[in-house]
């Protein structure tokens, strides 16, 4: 049989999906409700154009830059997701390996709690811990005490998953995950209350997932966050909500440059991440192809999907007449 040959990211997911057993696919692949926002993120960033700049010498291009302190690649970092050893008998450790070779950060689901050390010890690169509270604070307290124990070098508190969105397919295939450790359930009564309280615990730079408004970006401001992550958390959680494209460009007027500003949701290509920055994001994490890459050739799949996307980005830097990260401005996109 002939081996696939992997163009763009996208290549990997029907080869993930044969491979797959049909609940764990949907599972990662799925979105909530009727799945409205889950193709919006997508159609979002088709909306935007991008204006290129001719005769600036500026090839080659440097897409590196810098995220609390430490110096990545190029802009785009690894999505926290769950389960990952449901795609790969390696799970997350060889995701880790996979983000420290391609010199960026990866963003560690609160999902490998029991094993978290085995993670941060994966490698030497910069890893965040995505951070879910639970009901038992007394877990939650331990587990983010051993979080700083372990290196991790900021916590990514994840503020969208209160309860769980409706997620219809998980449903019908009465999915339940396999996993080790622990069954916890998440804290529906979160509140901004509790910033301090993770600070206490983990005294690391500290960043908000899940933020959708201009009015929550001031709240957390307000709360001497370190950093905030425009997301609807892959259109997992509440369906016919906006993109998270569609709302950065309020959130980092909101924001003025204060602290960084990411983005997720359906990134799929250079162009895609361009536009972000344009769009004043300071970085964009991708989630689903990560697992795509992961499924089909483990650690080497995801090096390959951060490696198709740099390619793809560097293309367009250079293409849309920008040297350098700094170099990419409002000026450099439009409405389609």
């Amino acid at each position: 049989m002939e081996e696939p040959v992997f163009v763009k990211v996208e290549d990997y997911e029907p080869v993930a999906r044969e491979r797959l057993p049909p609940d764990v696919y949907d599972f990662y692949a799925g979105g909530a409700g009727d799945e409205w926002t889950l193709a919006e993120n997508r159609r979002a960033l088709e909306r935007w154009v991008i204006r290129p700049r001719m005769l600036g010498g500026v090839f080659p291009p440097d897409p590196s830059t810098e995220l609390l302190g430490a110096r990545i690649s190029f802009p785009v970092l690894v999505a926290p997701w769950a389960y990952q050893r449901m795609a790969h008998p390696d799970g997350e450790l060889a995701t880790a390996r996979a983000a420290a070779r391609s010199g960026t950060i990866m963003v560690v689901s609160s999902a490998t709690h029991d094993y978290l050390e085995d993670v941060a010890a994966a490698s030497d690169a910069p890893k965040w811990w995505q951070l879910y509270l639970y009901t038992d604070r007394v877990y939650s307290d331990e587990m983010l005490r051993r979080v700083a124990s372990a290196g991790f070098a900021a916590i990514c508190f994840t503020v969208d998953l209160p309860v769980y969105g409706t997620r219809d397919r998980d449903a019908r295939n009465a999915f339940v995950p396999t996993h080790t450790g622990p069954d916890l359930e998440y804290d529906p009564s979160i509140s901004w209350d509790d910033i301090a309280w993770v600070r206490e615990r983990a005294p690391l730079p500290l960043l908000l997932k899940g933020i959708m408004t201009a009015e929550d970006a001031r709240l957390a401001l307000d709360a001497g966050v370190d950093g905030i992550v425009v997301s609807n958390h892959g259109a997992r959680q509440l369906d016919a909500v906006a993109a998270p494209i569609t709302v950065l460009a309020e959130i980092v007027d909101v924001v003025q440059g204060r602290v960084p500003v990411l983005v997720d949701g359906g990134f799929r290509r250079g162009t895609d991440v361009f536009k972000a920055i344009a769009l004043g994001a300071s970085g964009v994490l991708i989630g689903r192809p990560m697992c795509w890459g992961l499924t089909v050739a483990g650690e080497e799949g995801v090096v390959d999907v951060l490696r198709i996307v740099r390619r793809e980005f560097e293309n367009v830097m250079a293409l849309a007449g920008t040297k350098t990260i700094a170099d990419i401005t409002s000026t450099h996109v439009g409405p389609a």
